[in-house]
């Protein structure tokens, strides 16, 4: 059977995954996730009820996207477009781009659910994490060279999220790099393939 990803077209951790198959070749179905009404089929399989979840078969479920682009890497690990392996520096990126700049970038772009602090101050919280990506960005075009790797499939979709909440303000930061890598991102073809409607 083909694998059926259970996916949702905004999402940051679902465009990473589906974009780690495109680019890996791995053909799949996509379902189509209302996350105000989620399928039955989806919570049976990932209680949490998050995307995405990909079944492979009767017997193997991966409900975590960094796992799904794992996977997708390991299919054909020697034909892919992406560095195979992860660095430290990688790994460290990744934990800081899922958990602190996350949990700021939520705080950001739904500052009206968060009136503890402004949104000024969110946005000074999320521009740390933006220098450190364009810090890295400044001597390589991706994060661990001159091809893309894991950090970068990982990371884009949060950084992407993070520029449509003011893109004035986004474009207005002193951030060549990370915009100059940011704009490749959206101009890829594999991204522009799989944020297509279904």
């Amino acid at each position: 059977m083909q694998p059926i990803l259970y996916s949702f077209r905004r999402c940051p951790y679902a465009i990473r995954a589906r974009m780690a198959l495109l680019l890996y070749g791995v053909a799949y179905e996509t379902v189509e996730v209302s996350l105000k009404e989620k399928p039955e089929a989806l919570l049976k399989l990932n209680p949490a009820g998050t995307v995405p979840v990909l079944v492979i078969d009767e017997n193997t479920v991966i409900a975590e996207s960094l796992d799904i682009i794992r996977w997708a890497m390991a299919q054909n690990e020697k034909q892919g477009p992406l560095i195979a392996g992860e660095s430290q520096m990688m790994q460290e990126l990744i934990q800081i781009n899922d958990t602190q700049f996350k949990h700021w970038l939520d705080r950001y772009k739904y500052a009206d659910r968060h009136p503890e602090q402004t949104e000024e101050d969110y946005q000074f919280e999320v521009q740390r994490f933006l220098n450190l990506y364009d810090a890295h960005l400044q001597t390589s075009q991706f994060f661990a060279g001159v091809k893309p790797s894991i950090a970068d499939i990982a990371i884009f979709p949060f950084v992407r999220q993070c520029a449509a909440v003011k893109p004035e303000w986004f474009d207005s930061l002193a951030m060549p790099s990370l915009q100059r890598w940011l704009d490749y991102w959206l101009n890829n073809d594999a991204f522009k393939e799989v944020m297509k409607k279904v």
